[in-house]
Parts: C-alpha cells; sequence; structure tokens
C-alpha cells in the first residue's frame, strides 16, 4: 500500500483531500494526517479560543466546496456554503467557533466520501523533521512517506533583532512585551495599565476585543453604540504605518450589472516576460481595480456620472492609467471627487497631515473612522464592492505573474481584509470612552529605561507605556523559520527561498531544493510558499484560485503514487 504524509491538518490538508477524492483513484493508499490541532480546522480556526472573534468575512462568502465556477480538470463536487450550512444570516460575520465546527464536518465529510482503497489516519502530534523518507513525530513513532505535503498553513518565525532586544529591554526592568504572533495564542494576563499596540490591521482588532470586552466591558447602545469599561481594561494606544485602521467591509451588494474580469490584468498575458512590478504590473493592476470601480458606478448609478458607460468605457480602455488623459476623463465623466478613485490617497489617507495636539488627532481620525463606516453602509457607494471584486480578481492572478510583492499583499488587505462594520462602531466606543488612544502614522517606538516611547510626526505626543504589543502575524521568512520540519529540510539543502523568505515550489507543488532541482516526491502548499497568493478561503461562484490549486496539487500527488 502506498502511503501519502500530509504535515498540518488545517482547512488546505482538507481541501486537498476532498481533491484527491474527488479524482477516484484506485491505487490501495494509506493517508496520514499530522497536527497537534483538531483536523479540518487546525490550529487557526481551533474551536478552543474565545467566542468573542470572529471571523472577517461574511457567511455567503466562504465555501469549501466547487461550484459551476470551477474550471479545473478534476469533477465538480458542490456542497453548502457556511452561511447554507450553519443557516445564519447571510450576511452576517459568523464567530470563529462556528467556522471551526463547519471545517470539522467538512474533514469528516470528505473522510467518509473517500473509496474503500484509502483509508486516513490523523495523528495528534507535532511533525520535528523529515529525513528521506521518514517523518518523525514527537509522539516517537516514524511515518513513511511515499509522497509528503506540507500543508503548514501560517507559521511562527525566530525573532527579528529588534523584536529580541525588545524581549530583553522588558525582561530587565519588569515590562510586558508580545512579539507578533496570532492572537489567540498571546498571553495577555500580564498586560495592564498603558499599552503600546504597534499594527492597525486585523491583529489589533482582535487583541482590542480580547483587552476590552474579553476583560467584562460592554456594549449598549442608546442611540450611538457605547462602551461600558468592567474597570479591568488597559488603555490602549495604537498607530502604524498607515495611521489608521483598515477599511471596514462593504455591507451592501452591487446596485448594477457585475463586472466581468479579468477585463486587463489578465496573467495569461503577462506570464514569461521579465517585469517590474512599479512600472509593469501594478498599472495594469490599479486600471482592473478601477474597471470595477468605475462598471459599478455607471451600471449601478447612471445619475451620478456625466456620460453613457460605453463612452466611458471606450475611453477608460484605450488610455494607461497613469496618465493626464485618463485624470481628464474621470473628471469630466465623474464630478463628485469622492465618487472617483485615488490608489494613493487610499494607501496613506494621512500623507501631509499634522495636528496640533494629541486630542485634536483624536478627534479628527474618529469623523474619519465613522465617515468610512458610513461609506461602507450606504449602498450610494456600491463602486467599493466593485473595486473589492476586482481586487480579489486581481489577487488571485498575482502568484502566476511574478512573486510575491510584500507592499501589494499588504495594500490589498488594507483595502479588502479588514473587519466586520460593527468591529469600527466598538473602536469609535472605545475611543470615546478613553479606552483607545491613536498615535499616527509612520509610528515609531523605544525602548527606554524602565518603559517603552510611541510617537508619531502626526502630532507631538510621546506615550510612555509599560507593555508594547506588536499587533500582526509574524514575518515567516525560511531563514528564520521556528517550524522544526522546515528546519530539518533546509540543513540537508531540500528546500530553497525566494528574495522574500518564502518556500519555493514549482508550479505544481514541488518543494524546489538549493540547487534549483524540484523534488520527485515532496510538495508544499500554503501561505508560507511561493503560491502565497492563494491562502484565503473561497468565495462561491469565483472559480477559487485555491480549488484550482488544490486540484493540480492533487492530481500531480497521485501521478507520483503511481495512480
Amino acid at each position: 500500500m502506498r502511503s501519502l504524509v500530509v504535515i498540518g491538518g488545517g482547512p488546505r490538508a482538507a481541501g486537498l483531500l476532498e481533491r484527491i477524492a474527488a479524482q477516484s483513484p484506485t491505487l490501495p493508499l494509506a493517508v496520514h494526517i499530522v497536527d497537534p490541532y483538531p483536523p479540518g480546522a487546525g490550529r487557526v480556526w481551533r474551536h478552543a479560543q474565545s467566542p468573542l472573534l470572529r471571523m472577517n468575512s461574511m457567511a455567503e462568502d466562504v465555501t469549501v466546496f466547487t461550484d459551476a465556477s470551477f474550471d479545473g480538470l478534476g469533477p465538480i463536487r458542490p456542497g453548502p456554503s457556511l452561511a447554507e450550512w450553519g443557516e445564519v444570516d447571510p450576511t452576517s460575520f459568523p464567530s470563529r467557533q462556528v467556522q471551526s465546527k463547519y471545517l470539522a464536518w467538512f474533514f469528516g465529510h470528505v473522510v467518509k466520501s473517500l473509496p474503500q482503497n484509502i483509508s486516513v489516519s490523523v495523528h495528534e502530534a507535532q511533525a520535528l523533521k523529515v529525513v528521506g523518507d521518514r517523518v518523525w513525530l514527537d509522539s516517537g513513532e516514524s511515518l513513511r512517506a511515499d509522497v509528503l505535503v506540507l500543508a503548514l498553513g501560517h507559521l511562527d518565525a525566530e525573532p527579528e533583532p529588534e523584536h529580541r532586544k525588545l524581549a530583553e529591554h522588558a525582561s530587565e526592568h519588569g515590562l510586558v512585551y508580545v512579539p507578533p504572533l496570532y492572537s489567540a495564542d498571546a498571553d495577555l494576563s500580564a498586560v495592564a495599565g498603558d499599552v503600546v499596540l504597534r499594527g492597525f490591521g486585523l491583529a489589533f482588532v482582535d487583541l482590542m476585543v480580547l483587552l476590552t470586552e474579553g476583560r467584562g466591558g460592554r456594549y449598549v447602545r442608546s442611540g450611538r453604540l457605547e462602551y461600558v469599561p468592567s474597570g479591568a481594561e488597559p488603555t490602549l494606544y495604537v498607530g502604524s504605518r498607515r495611521g489608521v485602521p483598515y477599511h471596514s467591509k462593504t455591507g451592501y451588494r452591487l446596485q448594477g450589472t457585475r463586472p466581468s474580469l479579468p477585463h486587463f490584468f489578465v496573467a495569461d498575458a503577462l506570464r514569461g516576460r521579465d517585469l517590474d512590478f512599479r512600472a509593469d504590473v501594478w498599472p495594469l493592476m490599479a486600471k482592473e481595480i478601477a474597471w470595477g470601480h468605475y462598471h459599478e458606478l455607471f451600471t449601478g448609478h447612471p445619475g451620478l456620472v456625466r456620460m453613457s458607460f460605453v463612452e466611458f468605457a471606450t475611453g477608460f480602455a484605450s488610455l494607461p492609467w497613469y496618465s493626464e488623459e485618463m485624470r481628464a476623463l474621470e473628471a469630466l465623466a465623474v464630478p463628485d471627487p469622492a465618487d472617483r478613485i485615488d490608489f494613493e490617497r487610499l494607501d496613506r489617507p494621512l500623507t501631509g497631515l499634522t495636528f496640533a495636539s494629541g486630542e485634536d488627532f483624536q478627534e479628527y481620525l474618529r469623523s474619519y473612522i465613522e465617515a468610512d463606516v458610513t461609506r461602507r453602509s450606504d449602498p450610494r457607494h456600491s463602486a467599493d464592492l466593485g473595486a473589492f471584486l476586482a481586487l480579489l480578481s486581481v489577487y488571485g492572478q498575482m502568484a502566476q505573474v511574478m512573486p510575491h510583492d510584500s507592499w501589494w499583499h499588504g495594500y490589498f488587505s488594507y483595502l479588502a481584509s479588514g473587519p466586520p462594520p460593527d468591529r469600527l462602531e466598538e473602536l469609535l466606543a472605545l475611543s470615546r470612552a478613553g479606552i483607545v488612544r491613536f498615535i499616527g502614522a509612520d509610528m515609531w517606538v523605544e525602548a527606554v529605561d524602565g518603559g517603552f516611547l510611541a510617537g508619531s510626526p502626526t502630532t507631538p505626543d510621546v506615550v510612555r507605556a509599560n507593555s508594547l504589543i506588536e499587533a500582526r502575524l509574524p514575518t515567516h521568512v525560511l531563514s528564520r523559520t521556528a517550524d522544526p520540519v522546515l528546519q530539518s529540510l533546509r540543513a540537508l539543502g531540500d528546500v530553497s527561498e525566494d528574495d522574500a523568505g518564502l518556500v519555493r515550489v514549482s508550479a505544481e507543488g514541488r518543494l524546489i531544493n538549493d540547487s534549483g532541482e524540484e523534488d520527485p516526491t515532496r510538495f508544499a502548499v500554503g501561505p508560507y510558499t511561493t503560491g502565497k497568493a492563494y491562502a484565503a478561503f473561497a468565495r462561491p461562484n469565483t472559480n477559487a484560485p485555491a480549488f484550482r490549486q488544490n486540484d493540480v496539487l492533487a492530481r500531480a500527488i497521485l501521478r507520483t503514487l503511481g495512480d
């Protein structure tokens, strides 16, 4: 009997197993899933985390099943979305515990659907090393792998030099320092008093919830949302490079017709060329996202524009995105500047702004956040949803065009992977209650005797705190990986990294070693690899890239096993 070992038992492993089952292989095969966390959900989506933590995707936008939009070679095997399975409001943002149950159910469903010639064994253990065709576990056992798949998910990293110094400073002076890590894993028990949080994305939102509502506070609504403290909360000082939170998710549907995507940014037309991201790729990406924005504006809100969509589209198609002629077309066709898309302003909204005092900035940023929540809740601005759909199209194709670009990934997350709108309402309530204070853009942090200092060019105020929390996931690079399996493979030269530190894999997902050779029997998939663009959950009816990738990987695995 042939043996397939999959290290990592989260959603990716379950999806891969589903694609293997879909091929109806005939060879006798023993599949071993290795993960100390529950299969299907894995570490990030395990049920054992705070019930206050929620997804940042609506229930109707999450599925683990292929549908009619899927154009892979494998057969379509439809099934319920999270909303349908859980019988919840399609536009709600469920808790991560609900998603955990959905993923656990899916894993069980897949195992039951396997033909009798395939067995699945789950090993609740940590894989320690891979040598030859043996995988060694911390339980003391070893597994033979005719084919090995690393489906490791989000990984921890050894501390960067700055983080190591900050941790040493905290230890010497009795302070608290929390390095970058998954929020549900953070030990926040000693966090009290004044706390600086560096990062204003989804990790911050999780930490905000755990340190406020998770400490016994509650929200009440009397006209607007207000926060009632428990008295156990610290004061949270938050800043980042942009100095503003991620944009909230939209709360409406398209008002016009759905744009045909991709339109301008087509991976097949760019693949294989020697490309510079800023000069060659980003202008096409920006034009594609703008196309989604204006398609919805013109087809959904004809009263907000001065010409027909056909006339606008003809001019738009013929012009480079970064040109005076394109700006003139936008100004002529779209009278309100608020209805035009401006990528630079979106990226750095605080550029050029300074405030005489921290209090002035608190008021300004509250107004900014209120305006964002209002805009993302008002169908009059549904052009933002058109841009969002185009963003997803671009994101799904990017990995086919060129290696990972860190700015683009962060920009995408900032625009498209923000929190539910009510989380920003809670942030506003916490700000009004004095629990959260905003630091500003281009935030800096210094370790000084007895504390941490933080500030920003946005205001003259400097914060002194006894705790510093890095409100973001660790940046994983192979040279600093904390994963023992990757460490063991790297020591033997069996795995290599690209310029961004991502594990190099072929188009099929095979590991590429230090000599540039593809491994005949080892594969890797996930956000730590050069196939990183496929890390998000699939949206129904979008021909999700993750499904296509899983399908290709499943076929390559079965060919290697001899089926």
